[in-house]
């Protein structure tokens, strides 16, 4: 098995996933279709990359010439860049200082439904709160509620924000809206509930996000360890690795104090490019919310049309930097996705993988 990928023997296998959903900058749903299968094409990928150095500081003014994509040793050609809301430390080039980030042209004319450069810049982001309200949350809820009103505040007005949460079911207390005051109102209505089925309803927010265009990520709040899911946690970072979705884990001792737990929560983060964080307490988990909101702010977007590739499984992904100058930053990204010739949609005589809920 893959770094990135989860390894998990407690859940039973879900048998398919929805990987019809391409790496956030557009998508194409082949025409045949039965009962249960649908035929893929993945037509543009999208990945969003940090740059940090030694330090953890985030690296800006880099250019498409500095990154260097290769899917499956196969090298890549850029056709969109975007780099993030917020400047960094400027990148340790001799030109950095006279040249500012400009998108790569697009290499190839888009076919009918594929993404272009316009349409890819000035996104903003898509955020996806998911807010663990099983009864492990009882003590901790008011804090927790407090550092993701702070979290959602702290975003730029031009992000669009969703909040849900979750026990043994998924509650969508708030659609994806740019109304941030809304959404501090989804946060303030929340109850606490009973088991808690994280990866049920972690999948259902990755298939919530997966078909948006530009920086899309989810930021789970978890106290404690999954007791309730019949979706293995694999899958689940699988879904969100397939559809260029990051995920964000922030947790606290409890879960922290799981050894199975704490280990999916790292995995999972990293397998898409996201980061996971143990709070000890309410001001950890402040601090956790704002590097979350950093990173968001500082990610390089870049996509490209797969080079032609007999490969219909497992692709990896591998982001380097060019130069000498360069090579002493770290990049962080996705690893890599799953092209299904054939992918099975959830249906009804799959295992449940727990109820959802929208307030009216």
């Amino acid at each position: 098995m893959r770094d990135g990928r989860i390894m998990t023997t407690k859940y039973l296998p879900l048998c398919g996933l929805l990987l019809v959903l391409l790496s956030g900058g557009g998508h194409t749903a082949a025409s045949q279709q039965d009962s249960s299968r649908i035929r893929v094409n993945v037509v543009l990928v999208q990945l969003n990359v940090a740059v940090t150095d030694h330090k953890g500081n985030y690296i800006s003014g880099l250019r498409p010439q500095d990154f260097e994509i290769t899917e499956d040793k196969i090298p890549e050609t850029i056709a969109t860049f975007e780099e993030g809301d917020e400047p960094g430390i400027a990148a340790d080039t001799p030109d950095t200082a006279a040249k500012a980030p400009e998108p790569a042209p697009v290499q190839q004319q888009p076919e009918a439904g594929k993404a272009t450069v316009s349409e890819l810049q000035h996104l903003g982001a898509n955020v996806y709160v998911l807010f663990d309200t099983s009864n492990y949350m009882y003590r901790g809820f008011v804090y927790a509620q407090d550092a993701i009103a702070d979290f959602v505040r702290s975003l730029e007005p031009e992000y669009k924000v969703a909040f849900y949460s979750y026990s043994r079911d998924l509650s969508k207390a708030t659609a994806l809206t740019p109304d941030h005051h809304q959404v501090l109102r989804g946060v303030r209505s929340t109850v606490a509930g009973d088991d808690a089925a994280l990866y049920n309803c972690l999948l259902l927010t990755v298939k919530d996000a997966a078909p948006l265009k530009g920086r899309k990520a989810i930021v789970v709040f978890s106290n404690g360890p999954d007791n309730a899911s019949s979706v293995p946690p694999e899958n689940v970072a699988e879904l969100a690795q397939s559809t260029g979705t990051i995920i964000y884990m922030i947790s606290t001792q409890a879960a922290e104090g799981d050894p199975v737990s704490t280990a999916v929560f790292e995995r999972m983060s990293k397998a898409t490019g996201g980061k996971a964080y143990f709070a000890k307490n309410w001001k950890d988990e402040k601090q956790a919310f704002a590097s979350v909101r950093d990173d968001l702010a500082h990610l390089y977007s870049l996509s490209y049309y797969p080079a032609p590739n007999q490969n219909r499984g497992w692709r990896t992904i591998t982001v380097k930097l060019n130069g000498k100058e360069l090579q002493k930053y770290h990049v962080r990204t996705r690893d890599g996705y799953r092209l299904s010739q054939q992918a099975q949609t959830l249906s009804a005589s799959e295992p449940d993988t727990g109820g959802e809920s929208t307030p009216n």
